[in-house]
């Protein structure tokens, strides 16, 4: 009887745990990838107009 709680436990919090985890590391990954593409285009005019939330048909 406990092994078959135990189960159901597992089963309803197992795609909780996988969607919060691809989350969090959906996060962290757009994070760096965000900060790495700031450092490499520091100084551009496309680095500005990205930061100063205007579109260049602005």
């Amino acid at each position: 009887m406990v092994g078959t709680i135990v189960i159901i436990v597992i089963l309803l919090l197992a795609p909780v745990a996988i969607l919060m985890s691809s989350t969090v590391f959906a996060g962290v990954l757009g994070t760096l990838l965000n900060r790495d593409v700031d450092i490499s285009h520091a100084g551009s005019e496309l680095l500005e107009l990205s930061e100063s939330g205007k579109t260049i048909a602005d």
